[in-house]
């Protein structure tokens, strides 16, 4: 008896070990109060998508003392027949800078034979960047059977009310200079919004941008009005781009917790978020 009871206590502790496992690979939790309260996320938070899409490892960096929270402040859901849409608006505020790094040493290594014959890794994403302040909207589109919401469609807009898109994302094209791996001709793009979808194959992120500026150019009048020119004509030939499945799923998931207006919203663990030493 005593054998037994000390088996029984043995296993209790594995089954209680494998489910702190288990609640710690879950990501950061969202709450979501829809303009009820005043809960406010931390940008890194409302961010943690960008780590769980990319296909390659990164680095999340927050500007010292930053200030950046996000709050979901509205949700409407209208259901018609078999489909439904729904729309929540959101807004970033406070001060700061959000920054998320892509790593490309894998693909770099995958590639050296070519890039020291000469070739180049083009428009590579550098990183993905919120800075300042912004209002926003999520558009969710899907089907309905007996009852439970399944989310087809989610398009994330971060120009709501005519402001300016806070999200940037860097391009940059990576080659061999003197025996060295450097980076070279980097792009800035102002981001209006990512979509996904529910589709068989691949999953791939749809992205329209603002504008798209020479990193390092100047803020005056004339660049702004030709980035965004640039930004129009780069949206007739930009094709979806290939995320990683569980981010894409997340983020369906995310649009079907919004449109049932759940309380909170926990993003899965993301294997691709690297710690900087």
């Amino acid at each position: 008896m005593k054998i037994r009871h000390t088996y029984l206590m043995a296993l209790l502790v594995i089954l209680a070990a494998c489910s702190e496992v288990e609640a710690a690979l879950d990501g950061p939790m969202m709450h979501l109060d829809y303009g009820q309260g005043q809960h406010t996320n931390p940008i890194g938070q409302f961010m943690y998508f960008v780590p769980l899409i990319s296909p390659e490892p990164v680095m999340a960096f927050t500007s010292t003392n930053n200030g950046q929270c996000t709050r979901v402040i509205s949700s409407t859901c209208r259901v018609s027949g078999g489909t439904f849409t729904a729309v929540c608006e959101f807004e970033i505020i406070g001060k700061g800078y959000q920054r998320t790094i892509f790593d490309h040493t894998e693909a770099i290594r995958q590639h050296e034979k070519e890039l020291k014959a000469g070739s180049a890794l083009t428009r590579q994403l550098g990183s993905v960047n919120v800075t300042g302040e912004g209002d926003g909207r999520m558009e969710i589109e899907g089907t309905v059977t007996n009852g439970i919401r399944t989310v087809n469609k989610l398009s994330a807009w971060f120009n709501g009310h005519g402001k300016l898109s806070p999200i940037t994302i860097v391009l940059q094209d990576i080659a061999y200079h003197n025996g060295a791996v450097q980076v070279t001709d980097k792009l800035v793009a102002r981001v209006n919004s990512l979509t996904f979808w529910r589709a068989p194959g691949s999953p791939k992120m749809g992205v329209v941008l603002a504008s798209l500026k020479t990193a390092g150019a100047g803020d005056g009048a004339w660049q702004n009005a030709w980035g965004d020119f640039k930004g129009m004509v780069a949206n007739e030939f930009i094709p979806p781009i290939d995320i990683a499945a569980v981010g894409n799923k997340a983020m369906l998931d995310f649009g079907r917790a919004l449109a049932d207006k759940d309380p909170t919203f926990t993003f899965p663990f993301a294997n691709n978020l690297k710690t900087a030493h």
